[in-house]
């Protein structure tokens, strides 16, 4: 159960790990992974929905884009040795469909590529989000076929993130040639 389940405001500021939202009068500081970031620009109003973590020394707020972000990040930080600064980096590297995706098909090296994970804990991550996650949560993913799951591999080895890797594999056209180069070159085209 959460304390505080969203937040409505104007954003007064906005750094890497935070944003300031004036609720009225009352400036909350709520960390938040990529997705609030991108839409949580000084001036705007938002929704954020929020977990507030309490802690024996802190009281912290987590805000996410979505209720589903908010629930995978929960599922997230019950996996020992996940907490919140993790979850976080989790959620900014990868959306929530590439994190399930990973999940259903046993592909912890996925995880392995967010800041602070190692190959023990993405394989402990992976293992336990299966068993908490189940059929229903996994059903209806578009699963990445194994074409495209090599032009995210050559994109990321090129120094690119895996959510700028995605958007840029999202970006070729359906009717494109399914081989690796070509789709590598057109996955390319997207950064410049």
């Amino acid at each position: 159960m959460t304390l505080i389940d969203s937040v409505t405001g104007e954003v007064t500021h906005a750094s890497k790990e935070y944003v300031v939202v004036n609720v009225g009068g009352i400036g909350m500081r709520i960390f938040a992974p990529r997705t609030v970031m991108e839409m949580a620009q000084v001036g705007r109003m938002v929704t954020i929905y929020t977990n507030l973590i309490v802690r024996e020394d802190s009281l912290s707020l987590y805000g996410f884009a979505s209720e589903e972000e908010r629930a995978l990040f929960d599922t997230l930080t019950s996996v020992t040795g996940v907490g919140p600064k993790m979850g976080m980096s989790i959620l900014s590297t990868l959306s929530v469909d590439q994190l399930r995706a990973a999940v259903m098909r046993d592909e912890s090296a996925v995880l392995t590529r967010v800041p602070g994970v190692g190959k023990k804990t993405a394989e402990k991550i992976v293992f336990e989000l299966k068993g908490k996650m189940g059929d229903k949560v996994l059903a209806g993913l578009t699963i990445v076929d194994d074409t495209d799951s090599d032009v995210l591999a050559a994109l990321t080895a090129l120094g690119y993130s895996i959510v700028e890797a995605q958007s840029a594999i999202q970006s070729i056209p359906r009717d494109a040639a399914h081989d690796v180069e070509t789709r590598v070159l057109l996955a390319l085209q997207y950064f410049s």
